[in-house]
């Protein structure tokens, strides 16, 4: 072993690299993103929950308890509807993920030493965020009957409060029911990213795409040969992602298929625009690879499909509505698990469709400028 031609092949390979200085950049800021991104988001606690409050009581104990989830920090009262029938509209949109039901005569019943229920209704589509809100509701009741207990003495003998907790869509919390949906959304994201930010770089580093230019082949008819067979093969992955899902894994499907595949048609054309616009952007596979990495690790850890949502910083919640990948996961696990319909998740879907104008478009656009140039 020489020592010398050792040195020698280190030196060459720092050579390299520094010749290649957007490849040096994204070593030197992705584990710092990363770190960011981690250190905000996965120690940080379920806070903030959109809750509707139905209070059918109207007395002091009922705007105590209101009081009680409102300061709790862990849910925000976004609605108060009327009645109990104007919940299901909130749930099934997603604009709220608890609901508390205040029955009338709640108080009057605590007065004459009788246990009064309050019901506690949760969304089930997530079942991270279901049982730790389950929780958490439990817990507010119990210490708002405990402080009620104490200001009534020793020897009060009430009953009290009783949470009645109700979980929606997936009453058996099991994850797997959530996971699998957004699965196929996570696999179609990766597996595009990866096929397509290679697709140009590739033939422009072994010469083919030179020799395309002095064809006949024109632009479209390029953009249409690249990206049929890739989409043809993302279809196929999909469905059989959707198959042993449902039938290895029984996950329930109570959607509407028209919906699930048009959310997944836009977001295949997110995904192809996203990869093609890396392989048109970098030279090399090796950035291709850097810069995919780069950008699916945020994306995965701000949609949702790791972390909650619900979970992270406020500051950072907004940016999370960029993520074409968290309106994908919202379509599927309505379909799945709560039956949602086109007007039910119309706002995801018109996100998917903005996305897919934006990204796909601007790949075809930035595709024929290169090869016409």
């Amino acid at each position: 072993m020489s020592w010398r031609r050792i040195r020698t092949l280190i030196w060459k390979e720092f050579t390299q690299l520094r010749r290649d200085p957007m490849l040096l950049r994204l070593l030197m800021i992705m584990p710092v993103a990363q770190l960011i991104l981690f250190g905000y988001v996965v120690a940080v606690d379920i806070k903030h929950l959109d809750t509707a409050v139905v209070d059918l009581d109207g007395t002091a104990t009922s705007r105590a308890l209101t009081d009680a989830f409102a300061g709790s920090g862990y849910f925000t009262i976004a609605q108060r509807p009327a009645s109990e029938s104007e919940l299901q509209p909130l749930l099934d949109t997603g604009q709220v993920t608890v609901a508390v039901v205040i029955p009338e005569g709640t108080q009057q019943r605590l007065l004459a030493g009788q246990t009064a229920g309050i019901g506690v209704v949760v969304d089930g589509s997530d079942s991270q965020i279901s049982s730790v809100a389950s929780g958490y509701a439990s817990q507010i009741v119990a210490r708002a009957n405990l402080e009620r207990l104490s200001e009534l003495g020793p020897g009060s003998g009430s009953p009290g409060i009783d949470a009645r907790i109700r979980v929606m869509f997936n009453p058996t919390l099991d994850p797997i029911n959530t996971m699998i949906p957004a699965l196929i959304a996570a696999i179609l994201m990766i597996s595009l990213a990866a096929i397509m930010s290679q697709a140009v770089v590739r033939e422009r580093e072994s010469g083919t795409l030179e020799q395309l230019f002095v064809t006949p082949v024109r632009p479209s008819e390029y953009i249409a040969g690249k990206l049929t067979p890739y989409a043809v093969l993302a279809l196929v992955q999909m469905g059989i992602v959707a198959a042993v899902g449902t039938l290895w894994f029984q996950v329930p499907f109570y959607g509407n298929l028209g919906v699930v595949l048009l959310g997944l048609a836009l977001f295949l054309l997110v995904c192809i625009g996203q990869g093609l616009l890396i392989s048109l952007l970098v030279r090399t596979r090796a950035q291709a690879i850097q810069t995919t990495l780069f950008l699916m690790l945020p994306m995965m850890i701000l949609s949702g499909f790791i972390f909650p949502v619900e979970s992270m910083p406020e500051v950072i919640r907004p940016f999370t509505f960029l993520i074409p990948l968290r309106h994908a996961l919202e379509v599927l696990r309505a379909s799945f698990i709560k039956g949602s319909g086109f007007a039910d998740l119309a706002v995801p879907l018109l996100a998917l469709a903005g996305f897919a104008v934006l990204f796909f478009g601007s790949a075809i656009a930035a595709t024929r400028r290169r090869i016409t140039e």
